[in-house]
């Protein structure tokens, strides 16, 4: 693989925990440069990771540097702008999930990277495990038959964050359903293959979020919290089948932490989380479990095959048009739970 040169949009937590650390192990990938619009937080992530330039402003980077890919790691209110400063710019693009804060701003997102001929991305790690490619490779076969109902849920227990935006409308564009459920989402959509959709019904919850607390994620104050804390809700398809979704981050449920993707197929059903295999042989159930490898960062694989990507040595998993699919799908789903009624594709 060619030598490729990557700058950072963001030097916060996923920037330093998560996508500095996998592109130091890559051979043939330098990191040239981070913004911030902390600048003293760009330079300490700079200097401690031995990144060789650190700016205050995206466009000043990208003036100086000239990269040829950048990962933009800011909050989702500037997802549109940072991406399409970089595509302007001639950079391919790996931007963080979720793509953007609505449809509109993922269609031009996708539409300038078209424009440009340039790679755009999206930080949906969960479609690079193991279980989620033999599923892919099952439901393309036809394996599990026809899929006529498909469960997604990420739940927590007292799980809200409390640290950074996650709480704030106006940086995030929602809660659970933008952050942990998107990637749920994301992994089933991609399993479906982006059927057509009919209509999106849901429901929404503020009513532990508004409290404020402590939980096993920090604190937080209910007088600042303006996002859902749960959202509930169905996805309806025009061949007649569905997707149910429950995404939150503060249940009273049993467990701390619950993540599911079901698939029901007619001839065979699927779970992700446990990897495992459901059907009859000769009238007798079976469960079959997946070998699946130790405990892996699939960020690494993800930021790996963009990389890849750019240098033409495979192919793109996830591409612009699946993102503005799902960010579509998120928006419906919102809408439906602010206004009460069903949303019509």
């Amino acid at each position: 693989m060619r030598r490729i040169r990557v700058a950072l949009i963001g030097a916060g937590q996923i920037a330093r925990v998560t996508h500095v650390p996998c592109l130091k192990k890559m051979e043939n990938v330098e990191i040239a440069a981070v913004c911030d619009v902390n600048r003293e937080a760009a330079e300490k992530l700079a200097i401690d990771s031995g990144i060789p330039a650190w700016f205050d402003h995206h466009e000043k980077m990208l003036e100086a540097v000239h990269p040829d890919a950048v990962i933009v790691c800011v909050p989702n209110r500037f997802h549109c702008a940072m991406t399409l400063a970089a595509l302007e710019s001639g950079c391919h693009v790996l931007c963080e999930k979720p793509p953007a804060m609505t449809a509109e701003e993922a269609r031009r997102m996708e539409q300038t990277a078209a424009d440009r001929n340039l790679l755009l991305s999206y930080g949906f790690h969960f479609r690079h495990m193991p279980q989620i490619r033999l599923l892919k490779e099952m439901t393309a076969a036809g394996e599990l038959g026809k899929i006529y109902h498909t469960e997604v849920r990420w739940t927590r227990r007292r799980g809200i964050p409390g640290w950074g935006t996650f709480t704030d409308q106006t940086m995030q564009g929602g809660g659970p359903l933008i952050d942990i459920g998107a990637h749920m989402l994301d992994a089933a959509l991609y399993l479906l293959d982006y059927p057509e959709i009919s209509h999106v019904t849901a429901s929404r919850s503020d009513r532990i979020g508004k409290q404020g607390g402590t939980g096993r994620m920090g604190a937080w104050r209910g007088d600042r919290f303006t996002v859902e804390d749960g959202l509930f809700g169905t996805i309806s398809f025009a061949d007649g089948t569905d997707l149910q979704l429950a995404a939150s981050f503060a249940l009273n449920q049993r467990e701390e932490n619950v993540r599911k993707l079901l698939l029901y197929g007619d001839r065979l059903g699927a779970s992700a989380f446990p990897a495992e295999l459901y059907g009859e042989r000769a009238g007798i159930p079976f469960i079959t479990s997946f070998g699946i490898p130790e405990e892996h960062d699939w960020h690494e694989d993800s930021d790996r095959n963009f990389l890849h990507a750019c240098a033409g040595t495979e192919p793109l998993l996830v591409t612009a048009a699946s993102g503005t699919y799902l960010q579509r799908v998120i928006g419906m789903l919102y809408r439906s739970a602010d206004t009460g009624e069903t949303v019509l594709c």
